[in-house]
């Protein structure tokens, strides 16, 4: 059987984070939430809620359905000015 819904949400919001150079503190300050809040929705002892999810998907500038379709997708679709070392690589610095 597959991942369950919440589960494949969970790995894409870690795989954004790596992606992106994201800390749990840089998602508690977009979501309104403390640290600690999104460290129990990222293991599983609390859900995403909607509102999350439409958030994330703001910050991240991807589609909600791509955020909840799994970490693959999510990264697809994540612009290359939100990857993390996009400023460095736009001005010529080597990463």
């Amino acid at each position: 059987m597959g991942l369950s819904l919440e589960e494949s949400l969970r790995l894409s919001v870690a795989a954004l984070m790596q992606a992106t150079g994201d800390s749990q503190r840089v998602l508690a300050a977009v979501l309104g939430l403390t640290q600690t809040q999104v460290s129990r929705r990222q293991t599983g002892a609390t859900s995403w809620t909607l509102r999350d999810v439409d958030v994330l998907a703001g910050h991240y500038e991807i589609a909600a359905l791509d955020l909840l379709a799994g970490p693959t997708r999510a990264c697809e679709t994540l612009p290359a000015a939100r990857r993390r070392g996009a400023n460095a690589a736009e001005k010529g610095v080597a990463r």
